[in-house]
């Protein structure tokens, strides 16, 4: 044949002759770049609104302006009408928040107040129904709120403020009432023109917020005694910024126009100030979410990649006549070498493609099914399609076809002209090749699980990039070396699970043989499922690790759920009845503040609490168990920034007199610098005292909206902030990220049991005379069913049990080298997920027998014997 072979011509007429056998594979391709897209446009969505909720209070800012320093001076309003002068500046709008009496009757109590946003860009709360308040006498409730204090558009609130004589503040004197006037307070009345809502719970911890005019809320914060300076400036520009930097200029003038600040002010991107506030809540970890990204994409185009070799193989197992003719007559070895790629080729490039479109449709299809469940967070209406969600699914994908393909179509080039196709022998340990392969699988294993270990020490030790990197490239290699072994020990593994049901009949001691007959085909199948499972079970246990660790960080942050702050001391006991008597809370403590000197640092707040009662009403008893009498709780950042360490002896020092106490390391931000009420009394009596209560089995914003109206039916005044339902939010988020996870690589066992299947059909032509001559000794059409029934138990069986093990071990792993940034880690065995991937492998593998099973019974025992 010369030279000008029509491989093109014969490829095609080949792929019309499989089309049945490469639409296996093709569902494969498909299924895996659908997942690639999929992920990629998730990963977006979940970055992005993750992103968007720790943020939330920059809202559409396209600038922040920041006093380094606002505690020694922030800015006037006179700053504002000087930035908003700047060209280019549309609007500005200072971050002001007050806290008033707010009430319906007997319903409010302490709520806060933001301004009414000058551009609907620089607020966090969106308008939904009504107008934004124009008058002083005007007020704007989120739904929420409103729904509390049961009023609608129209109706009317009271809040009462407390006005302080001019000079309250700077006053040196004991009783600055005797010298200036008694404080007054007023009652005002204020009209509800407006309903918003708070997409992103900027306010969530607070139940709501209400919003007045900027001028109001300016003029009421100045004309209390104390009240915090402003120190942020959120900006609107006329056009938007472009490359994603402040330009000079604009940056140099807003900077001469905000003027001089004590501490110095600085000009950055609303994005810039969103992004270092978000990597301060996650800790930074982008390169976490990029791997683990990255990785998802890799296992289904790894398992993917398994899938596609087998069926190649299974094709060139059904053409070996075909190819052993064309050898005949001329085909050099190149040209049947070309024809497979080429056929893998155009196979991957159609899939891809099909691929790309299903899933756009899914992801888009889950954001218009994802409000029905109420996330509690806003999600884009739409997806949004980039160059890399589509170019790189599409190259990948056909990529890893074309990769798939080379070992079949090398076994292409190796059929003789004149003879049939024999399974080929696997390696073992006394040839050169298998010596080679275990020795490299060996020291793949050896040192893989070394440099897995050494990343679960850096990331234990704080170090969590580097930890990471060697954690993915350890596991990788210790993997690979699993995957390149499986040859010579998994096939074995079969056979003896396999023994345990052997006994059942002929037909089961066929199948179980039958796995040892080709022990790399055997391999292969499970392998790939292998890896589907072990990915699946590393994730299930990192997740539930994760979310279990992240449960104790959130606890370790908002210890207590709900914080009661009496106006004063008088009103203590009333206040703490009403909130025990809350349906939901279950416990409540006293903590009582007082500013004295801490081993040298004057006014330092150190808080008192019985450690009892202290324990039942906190989500952390374990740290709150260290505080005994003599003994103070730092936080390993404040025992540092003292210069002592656990065991050392700190000095507390009030107008009573001093205490020596021993230090003791707490990991609860909340409870640094918490003493026991006892030594507290010791060296001070003038304090101020604050409830925190325990939520038991209940929503914590119902309980929170509970707790402030049961506050408000007591005499005084009290502000109520519920730390519990924005730690509930963040669990939220979390378990629907982490299920999204799951869930998509629950995908990869999808695909590799399409590899089950393929390698079932390859052993079903492979023993076509086998199975004749056993039809025509005996065996029945049941038999033989039940034959490959067992065999494809087997396989799957095999899989999903050692890759379950490899995935707790990997899981473990993981857990153990990023989740150090959230606190203590918790490791955890998700028995129900496991169950469940284990039932459906065995069931899967029982089903995908049946086709290749049908086809072999189909086959008439003289018809069979006559192949050849």
């Amino acid at each position: 044949m010369s030279s000008s072979f029509p491989t093109a011509r014969l490829t095609l007429a080949q792929m019309r002759r499989s089309v049945g056998r490469l639409t296996a594979a093709g569902i494969a391709v498909v299924i895996s770049t659908a997942f690639v897209a999929v992920t990629l446009l998730a990963g977006g969505v979940i970055q992005g609104t993750t992103h968007d909720m720790v943020a939330a209070e920059y809202a559409q800012a396209d600038v922040v302006v920041s006093a380094d320093s606002p505690d020694q001076g922030g800015f006037t309003a006179d700053t504002v009408d000087a930035v908003t002068a700047v060209d280019g500046v549309e609007s500005v709008q200072p971050v002001l928040s007050w806290y008033g009496d707010l009430r319906n009757g007997g319903k409010g109590g302490y709520q806060v107040f933001a301004p009414v946003p000058e551009d609907p860009r620089l607020s966090p709360l969106e308008l939904t129904d009504g107008t934004w308040p124009a008058a002083g006498n005007e007020v704007a409730l989120t739904s929420k709120l409103a729904e509390r204090l049961e009023v609608g558009l129209g109706d009317q609130l009271s809040v009462k403020r407390t006005l302080y004589p001019d000079g309250w503040a700077e006053s040196q004197a004991e009783d600055p009432a005797a010298e200036l006037g008694e404080p007054k307070d007023v009652t005002e009345t204020l009209i509800v023109s407006g309903l918003t809502a708070d997409p992103y719970g900027a306010y969530t911890a607070f139940g709501g917020a209400a919003a007045v005019p900027a001028a109001t809320l300016e003029a009421w914060s100045t004309a209390e005694a104390y009240f915090e300076p402003v120190g942020e400036l959120l900006v609107a520009l006329d056009e938007p910024l472009s490359g994603g930097s402040v330009p000079a200029a604009l940056g140099d003038a807003v900077q001469a126009a905000a003027g001089e600040v004590e501490g110095g002010v600085s000009v950055q991107t609303a994005e810039a100030v969103a992004t270092a506030k978000t990597a301060e809540q996650t800790g930074g970890q982008d390169l976490v979410f990029l791997v683990f990204v990255m990785t998802f994409a890799a296992i289904a185009l790894l398992i993917a990649a398994m899938v596609i070799t087998n069926t190649f193989q299974v094709l060139v197992a059904q053409r070996t006549r075909t190819l052993a003719l064309l050898r005949c007559i001329g085909a050099g070895t190149s040209q049947l070498y070309r024809s497979v790629l080429l056929e893998a080729a155009i196979l991957g490039l159609v899939a891809s493609a099909a691929g790309i479109l299903i899933g756009a449709l899914l992801a888009q299809a889950a954001l218009m099914v994802a409000p029905s469940f109420d996330l509690g967070v806003p999600l884009p209406t739409a997806i949004t399609l980039t160059w890399q969600s589509i170019v790189l699914p599409l190259a990948v994908g056909t990529g890893v076809t074309v990769l798939a393909a080379l070992a079949p179509a090398r076994s292409a080039t190796r059929v003789a002209p004149l003879a049939a196709l024999r399974p080929s022998d696997a390696p073992t340990l006394r040839a050169r090749a298998g010596r080679t392969r275990l020795v490299i699988s060996l020291l793949c294993l050896v040192g893989g699980f070394a440099l897995l270990g050494l990343g679960v020490v850096l990331g234990m030790r704080e170090s969590p990039q580097l930890g990471l990197v060697a954690a993915v490239g350890g596991g990788a290699v210790a993997f690979f070396g699993v995957v390149l072994s499986a040859v010579l020990w998994l096939p074995r593994v079969a056979a003896f699970l396999g023994a345990l049901v052997a006994r059942t009949g002929p037909a089961s001691r066929l199948a179980v043989a039958n796995t040892l007959r080709n022990p790399r085909r055997t391999a292969a199948t499970s392998t790939a499922l292998l890896i589907g499972v072990t990915l699946v079970t590393m994730m299930s246990t990192g997740a539930a690790s994760a979310r279990m660790s992240a449960d104790t960080m959130l606890d370790e942050r908002y210890p207590y759920d709900v914080s009661v702050s009496p106006s004063s001391p008088e009103y203590l006991e009333d206040v703490r009845d009403a909130v025990a008597g809350t349906s939901g809370v279950a416990a409540t403590a006293t903590v009582a503040n007082a500013t004295v000197t801490l081993d040298g640092t004057a006014d330092s707040t150190v808080t008192g609490a019985d450690p009892e009662e202290l324990a039942t009403a906190v989500r952390v008893p374990g740290e709150v168990n260290r505080l005994t009498e003599g003994s103070i709780l730092l936080t390993q950042e404040a025992a540092d920034s003292l210069s002592l360490a656990a065991g050392d002896e700190a000095t507390l020092t009030g107008p009573e007199g001093s205490l020596d106490l021993t230090v003791a390391i707490t990991s609860a931000d909340p409870l640094n610098r918490f003493v026991t009420a006892a030594d507290l009394a010791h060296i001070t009596d003038d304090s101020w005292t604050d409830i925190w209560a325990h939520i038991s089995g209940s929503d914590a914003a119902t309980v929170l909206a509970d707790v402030q109206d049961a506050v408000a039916q007591v005499d005084g005044e009290a502000f109520v902030m519920g730390p519990a339902a924005q730690a509930a939010q963040f669990r939220q988020v979390v378990d629907v990220i982490l299920g999204i996870v799951v869930g998509l690589l629950a995908v990869a066992v999808v695909i590799a049991l399409i590899g089950v299947t393929n390698t079932l059909s390859l052993s079903v032509i492979e023993r076509t005379k086998e199975s004749a001559t056993l039809r025509a000794i005996g065996l029945s059409k049941e038999q033989l069913r039940g034959m490959l029934a067992v065999e494809g138990v087997l396989i799957a069986g095999v899989g999903a049990l050692l890759g379950i093990v490899l995935g707790l071990i990997f899981g473990w792993a993981g857990a153990a080298t990023v989740l150090p940034l959230l606190g203590d880690v918790r490791y955890a065995v998700p028995w129900t997920d496991l169950g469940a991937v284990l039932g459906i492998a065995l069931l899967a593998g029982l089903l995908a027998s049946v086709l290749p099973a049908r086809a072999a019974a189909r086959t008439s025992p003289v018809a069979a014997l006559g192949v050849e």
